[in-house]
């Protein structure tokens, strides 16, 4: 996926917005039991939160600023869940390996992405710091795959698929729709 570059950075239909129902989809949960994204927004509202690769740098500095929110969103009578695009025993290494308090359900194929409008970046939307090539074997080796390889920042997911966090209410509609522009554009607490 690297070498190729994004795929899906533009919309081919509308995607569901506030006001509209939102999609729930069966995913299996870090055990291999599968789970409807409507558990957990049967009883209150759902803080539904879509990830970007495990290996992310973002994805670590939204986490640090996540688990100071954590006890705000249960408090107000939220439930937060998370969808990820590793496989459950992945998965399951990272949440614990990071303390993750909330259900991490997995989208390897990445259907619920593409469920809640979540493009995949453009070069410029993800690279900030190099000039990006389809193709570019050596920076790709160089930069990302090799001295990634064995930890867990290494590129296993795909690197371009934006992340994206909803707030769908108990009747099962979209409340709040952020889909992130870049992969830093992380929401408001508020």
């Amino acid at each position: 996926g690297w070498l190729a570059g994004p795929s899906w950075v533009r919309y081919d239909e509308l995607p569901a917005q506030p006001g509209d129902e939102a999609p729930d989809l069966e995913l299996p949960d870090t055990s291999g039991g599968n789970r409807r994204l409507s558990e957990f927004w049967a009883y209150g509202p759902a803080l539904v939160i879509f990830m970007r690769h495990f290996g992310c740098s973002c994805l670590m500095e939204r986490w640090e600023a996540l688990r100071d929110e954590l006890d705000t969103y249960t408090e107000a009578g939220a439930t937060v869940v998370a969808v990820c695009q590793a496989e459950p025993e992945r998965a399951a290494a990272v949440a614990t390996r990071r303390g993750y308090r909330f259900p991490l359900l997995c989208d390897p194929e990445r259907k619920a992405y593409r469920a809640y409008g979540l493009l995949e970046g453009t070069p410029a939307q993800i690279l900030h710091d190099f000039p990006w090539r389809p193709g570019d074997a050596e920076t790709a080796r160089t930069m990302f795959l090799e001295p990634r390889r064995g930890t867990e920042r290494a590129v296993v997911d795909s690197p371009w698929q934006l992340p994206g966090e909803f707030v769908v209410a108990v009747d099962g509609r979209i409340q709040l729709a952020h889909r992130y522009q870049y992969c830093e554009d992380f929401p408001p607490k508020t």
